[in-house]
């Protein structure tokens, strides 16, 4: 009993955080229809602001620093300056970043929070001394009993303090004009406008209410919870589940929901101690528990979520069907060979990897680009690819290039399953399922010991018809016969993904991402399409991720960290996402391609190449949604158009 009450209330620290960032994505998303997945980050932003001010007396902005006493400061200050940096950080996100896109498709929203989340995780380590810092104590450090066992008086504060903002949130949605006002803004904005309401001003109201509260909870948590950047950035996980089982309706469901969470996290702790706790669950399980509320919470209650009641909605970038003309693929082939035999080194390493990375781009395109189901579990599926070849080469023998396609197709087996939520979840929702469970995968499965050793992550070099396929040769790092390997299988696999999309399966694609109704009235069975993407766009990335695999020799979870699939997807948005063309240009900006050793080799800004991928991703969001190649080719036309009219005359 003792041993029970103790882990209970240790879930209350990070529980009372996960219940704030709930409450505050309930409020956001009655203010403005938005799933603000960077809301963990402007927690974050604040915590790290308020920890270097109780360490050093110095103010740290995004750019400069102001030294405010050569001495820690008193805790008072620094939380107050770190909940006002937060508060800071909350209200920028919704006036320079959503408030903008209010009208746009899902997919640009979804985008650009995600940007800004990757945009202040990338900020904090360049700005913040990351490796060794602690937050000193600012809630008292006494213990009171509670039913004969010693209990934090710090987690019984945060425990209250996370109930009092949630109910100050429910209170001002519920009985105030504004709050009213906000609520009803939800269903109809421009009912609301003509009332004398202004929307905007509304969302501004909260985002800067839920700003000041996420940040004010997670500061007092940090000397609890530890500093840790990828931490709070995910926090946003738990607390979009708890959200999701609140509909997205109730503050306070939602708080006692991320409450839930938290001490069901730290009960499964208490229960991997025990003798009968199977050793494959004792690492990584409890990052589970959000994919798998996500999952019911949006069966059982999908169809009462809210959605927003916009005065304008606008429609995903157009799909161009691929162009199968043989002198552009040809000369980019070419492009690709001559970039191999010229280079060496590192710049040869990252031609590859850029190819490499085309073609997982090319998954996303498939599947975010042409069937419209927004995916932020590609480098998952790369990775189930990836450590799949590890076993089949080192254990099986299992030569090569059948070694490419047993392992894609375990990926594609994932992919499917990972999709089934699609057949009743679309847009923001999916995109909180996949990421949900890329992080599961990536915590359970790939940082797991007992599915992936350390000792028996090595990869077997490939080799076909007695030729030698190693990535290495000596002092080599990326030979020849190698990299002319990756050219031929993604060159094949991108030709035939083209022949896919220009057919009738990619009539059926666009068909669903139009309009799934039609497309059902029109034949289309959508269920079946809707897995086909997944499996397609799953078979896809996990060939990348055994190519991955090949050209490292050894992998660990880093090789597939989330944060690498969501910098991907900024690379395939900001290129564009509609065309297989966008997915070659994502590969040259993709990490540790060509795009990312030119700013390592010629600026010295490789270590800034998370930060600056994230401003793209964000400013292309906001400014052009049709990306780089949608742009270059609606000039094209535009040029074309005026060229023919002046003919005309």
């Amino acid at each position: 009993m003792d041993q029970l009450v103790l882990f209970v209330t240790l879930g209350f620290a990070v529980g009372s955080v996960y219940a704030t960032i709930a409450s505050s994505l309930v409020a956001v998303h009655a203010a403005t229809g938005v799933l603000n997945f960077a809301q963990g980050s402007i927690a974050l932003w604040g915590v790290w602001v308020a920890a270097e001010l109780g360490t050093s007396g110095t103010l740290v902005l995004p750019v400069g620093s102001i030294s405010l006493s050569p001495e820690p400061v008193a805790a008072p200050v620094a939380v107050t300056l770190g909940v006002l940096s937060s508060t800071a950080v909350a209200l920028l996100t919704h006036l320079l970043v959503l408030r903008p896109l209010r009208s746009a498709p899902i997919l640009s929203q979804v985008a650009a929070s995600v940007g800004v989340m990757l945009l202040i995780v990338s900020l904090v380590p360049l700005r913040f001394e990351t490796t060794a810092s602690i937050a000193a104590p600012i809630l008292p450090e006494s213990t009171v009993e509670i039913l004969g066992t010693p209990v934090s008086v710090s987690d019984l504060i945060l425990l209250g303090l996370a109930i009092a903002v949630a109910l100050g949130l429910a209170a001002y949605l519920r009985f105030t004009r504004w709050g009213t006002a906000t609520r009803a803004s939800s269903e109809d904005e421009t009912a609301v406008a003509l009332t004398g309401y202004a929307p905007d001003r509304l969302a501004a109201v909260v985002w800067t209410v839920t700003g000041a509260a996420t940040g004010l909870v997670a500061i007092m948590a940090s000397p609890t919870v530890g500093l840790d950047p990828l931490s709070y950035t995910f926090y946003v996980l738990p607390g979009l589940a708890a959200a999701l089982v609140a509909r997205l309706r109730s503050v306070m469901v939602a708080c006692v929901a991320g409450l839930a969470i938290g001490i069901f996290q730290s009960l499964l702790l208490m229960m991997s101690t025990y003798a009968f706790w199977p050793t494959w669950a004792q690492a990584g399980f409890g990052d589970t528990v959000p994919f798998l509320i996500v999952v019911v919470a949006l069966f059982v209650v999908g169809k009462s979520v809210p959605a927003r009641g916009g005065v304008v909605t606008t429609k995903m970038p157009a799909v161009r069907p691929p162009s199968l003309r043989p002198v552009p693929a040809l000369a980019l082939l070419g492009g690709a060979v001559a970039a191999v035999l010229l280079t060496e080194g590192s710049w040869r390493f990252g031609v590859v990897t850029s190819i490499i990375m085309a073609l997982i781009a090319l998954s996303l395109v498939v599947l975010t680009g042409y069937l419209g189901q927004i995916s932020l579990a590609a480098m998952a599926f790369a990775g189930t690819g990836g450590f799949v070849l590890s076993r089949v080469t080192t254990e099986y023998g299992i030569p090569f290039p059948l070694s490419l396609v047993v392992p894609a197709l375990v990926a594609t087996v994932l992919g499917i399953v990972v999709g089934i939520p699609a057949l009743r979840i679309r847009g923001a929702h999916l995109a909180v399922v996949t990421l949900a469970g890329a992080l599961a995968i990536q915590s359970f499965v790939f940082g797991n010991p007992a599915f992936t050793p350390f000792e028996g992550n090595l990869i077997a070099d490939p080799s076909f018809l007695g030729i030698d396929l190693a990535v290495r040769s000596g002092t080599t790092l990326t030979t020849t016969s190698f990299a002319l390997m990756v050219i031929a299988v993604v060159g094949v696999l991108t030709w035939f993904t083209a022949r896919l999309m220009r057919g009738r399966t990619g009539r059926a694609f666009l068909a669903v991402r139009s309009n799934e109704r039609a497309a059902a009235s029109a034949g289309i069975n959508v269920a079946a399409t809707k897995l086909l993407g997944f499996a397609l766009s799953a078979f896809i990335a996990g060939i990348g991720g055994c190519l991955i695999g090949y050209s490292r020799s050894q992998l660990s979870v880093e090789s597939f960290n989330v944060l690498v699939g969501l910098t991907l997807l900024c690379t395939v948005y900001v290129a564009g996402i509609t065309s297989i063309t966008g997915a070659v240009v994502a590969g040259l900006l993709a990490p540790l391609g060509v795009f990312a050793i030119f700013l390592e080799r010629t600026f010295d800004l490789g270590h800034a190449y998370g930060l600056i991928a994230a401003i793209a991703l964000v400013v292309t969001a906001v400014l052009n949604p049709l990306g780089i190649t949608g742009s270059v080719r609606h000039a094209t036309e535009h040029l074309v158009h005026r060229r023919s009219d002046r003919v005309r005359a």
